[in-house]
C-alpha cells in the first residue's frame, strides 16, 4: 500500500503536469524528427476500392467522425488517387470505432525493418523496482505528421467525401514501427533506468517513492517538452503492482 505522503505527492505532480492530461490532442502535432513515411514497392500504382455498405447508424457515426477529423486538422479533402474503404467496428462499450481499410496498401508498402523490442526481455531490467506507474498516451498515432509527399497515399472513400490524413492513421503496417521509433528517440537517455517503452506505453520503475517522484516528474517534464499528451483516465501511478503490456509487474 502507499503512504499517506505518496498520495498527497501523486495529485501534485500531475496537477503540476496538467497540460500533459488534455481532455483533447490540442491540433496538429509539431514537427518532430520523426515522420510517418509511406515506400512503395517499385511499379506500385495507386489503390482505390468501392466504398462499404453502411446501415443508418454507422452513416451517422461517420458523418460525425468526418466533422470531428476535419475540426482537428488531423484530415483534409483530397483528390489524391488512392482510395481505401472504411468500416466501423463494435467495441466492447457499444461505441463504433472506425477503421480504414489500409490492407491494399499495406500489400504495396515496403515494411520497416525498426526493431520491436520483446515484451518479456523489456522486464529483464527491472531488478529491484518496487513502485511502478503507467502512463497511456492520447491517440498516440495522431501525435506523429504524415511526411508530406505519402498524404495522398492515406486517402479513404466515403459517401461523404474522399479524405486523406495529416498524422498518422491507425492501420498502417509501418505504424507501430515509426511510433516506437519515436519514444526510443525520446526517452532514449532513460532507457535502462528507469524507463520502459513499448508504442504508445510507458512504464517508469523505481526502487523507492522519494526516487519515484524524481523519475516520474523527468518523464512528464519530457512529454511537456517534446508536446506529447497522455490520457489521464488510462494512466496509473505510485503503485507497487501493476499491468502492462497483458502481464501484472510487481514488486519483491
Amino acid at each position: 500500500m502507499l503512504h499517506e505522503s505518496t498520495e498527497q505527492i501523486f495529485p501534485r505532480v500531475v496537477e503540476e503536469f496538467k497540460d500533459v492530461f488534455p481532455d483533447e490532442l490540442p491540433g496538429l502535432p509539431p514537427d518532430r524528427a520523426v515522420e510517418f513515411s509511406i515506400d512503395l514497392i517499385p511499379g506500385a500504382a495507386p489503390i482505390a476500392k468501392k466504398i462499404y455498405p453502411m446501415n443508418k447508424e454507422e452513416l451517422a457515426e461517420l458523418n460525425k467522425q468526418i466533422k470531428e477529423l476535419l475540426s482537428k486538422g488531423f484530415i483534409q479533402p483530397s483528390a489524391s488517387p488512392w482510395g481505401a474503404p472504411v468500416l466501423f467496428v463494435k467495441k466492447k462499450d457499444g461505441t463504433l470505432r472506425l477503421v480504414i481499410d489500409y490492407r491494399a496498401l499495406n500489400e504495396v508498402t515496403i515494411k520497416n525493418k525498426y526493431p520491436l523490442p520483446r515484451i518479456d526481455q523489456l522486464f529483464d531490467q527491472l531488478g529491484e523496482a518496487r513502485v511502478f506507474s503507467k502512463i497511456d498516451l492520447r491517440s498516440g498515432y495522431h501525435q506523429v505528421k504524415v511526411k508530406k509527399e505519402d498524404i495522398p497515399k492515406t486517402a479513404f472513400r466515403t459517401r461523404y467525401g474522399h479524405y486523406e490524413f495529416l498524422v498518422m492513421p491507425f492501420g498502417l503496417t509501418n505504424a507501430p514501427a515509426i511510433f516506437m521509433d519515436l519514444m526510443n528517440r525520446v526517452f532514449y537517455q532513460y532507457l535502462d533506468k528507469f524507463v520502459i517503452v513499448f508504442i504508445d506505453d510507458i512504464l517508469i520503475y523505481s526502487k523507492s517513492e522519494e526516487e519515484h517522484e524524481k523519475h516520474l516528474r523527468i518523464v512528464l517534464q519530457t512529454l511537456r517538452e517534446e508536446q506529447l499528451y497522455a490520457k489521464l483516465s488510462k494512466c496509473e501511478f505510485w503503485l507497487d503492482q501493476i499491468p502492462f503490456l497483458g502481464h501484472i509487474i510487481m514488486s519483491f
